[in-house]
């Protein structure tokens, strides 16, 4: 991640829309786990997740990112069992988590596969695993570029590259229909300007505006709950470690 970037999003996470409906539908898929399940935050980043996590109760939290920076900011943000990790290779035994979460993590990685299955080791029998990616190569834009991304995901290639992993599927949906269409058209028409500097998609929201998306997430989080949402931003997938 570009690192200009990278002190942006950390200033914006805890508050901008996008994180926190996307920290909203996490935590409803995880609010059946009792307060010891052991938790990795897989590319934490900032570590709001787990802070939240932690103030509601959860006791057994693990975060890992490639970035010093993000973990030195779960620090100032109260985490201390945070560390500079390679998502590829976990240095964890077998069977040490119930629940894995990962948010726009696995983009980032040149060999997703190989991530995939290292995460199914550390995964107990049973156990869970939350992984949410961006959407559709064919919105590819300058703002993956400035990510340091390597793909974006269709769906049926995440359910794919999940099972040969070893996982089970118990959901696979996109997620963030609202502004799917509208960011669209704003990057076939970004592609057609290329006099311009590169320039990333998260910037700092009208709080009028930011609060109204907040609230059209949390209706649309309903849909996405019960029935899942048919075209996204993201693909999420909600997987199993059979037992």
């Amino acid at each position: 991640m570009d690192k200009a970037y990278e002190k942006k999003y950390h200033l914006l996470e805890e508050d901008n829309w996008w994180f926190r409906a996307r920290r909203q539908t996490i935590l409803s898929m995880i609010g059946k786990y009792p307060k010891n399940t052991r938790i990795l935050d897989i590319g934490c980043s900032g570590g709001i997740l787990l802070k939240i996590l932690k103030q509601i109760g959860y006791s057994d939290l693990t975060g890992i990112d490639f970035s010093p920076e993000a973990i030195e900011q779960c620090k100032k943000n109260g985490l201390s069992n945070v560390m500079v990790m390679d998502a590829h290779h976990l240095d964890f035994k077998d069977e040490s988590f119930d629940l894995i979460i990962s948010s726009d993590c696995l983009e980032h990685l040149k060999d997703d596969e190989v991530a995939l299955s290292c995460w199914f080791r550390v995964l107990r029998k049973g156990g869970e695993a939350i992984i949410f990616v961006p959407a559709f190569m064919s919105m590819w834009s300058e703002h993956d570029v400035i990510n340091h991304h390597f793909r974006r995901y269709q769906k049926k290639e995440l359910i794919e590259k999940s099972k040969k992993a070893g996982f089970s599927v118990e959901k696979a949906s996109y997620w963030n229909t609202a502004t799917f269409f509208p960011a669209y058209l704003y990057r076939i028409i970004s592609k057609q300007n290329t006099d311009k500097a590169p320039k990333d998609d998260l910037g700092e929201f009208n709080p009028l505006l930011n609060n109204l998306l907040k609230g059209w997430m949390s209706l649309e989080n309903i849909f996405f709950k019960t029935t899942g949402l048919p075209i996204g931003l993201s693909v999420m997938v909600d997987l199993k470690k059979e037992k």
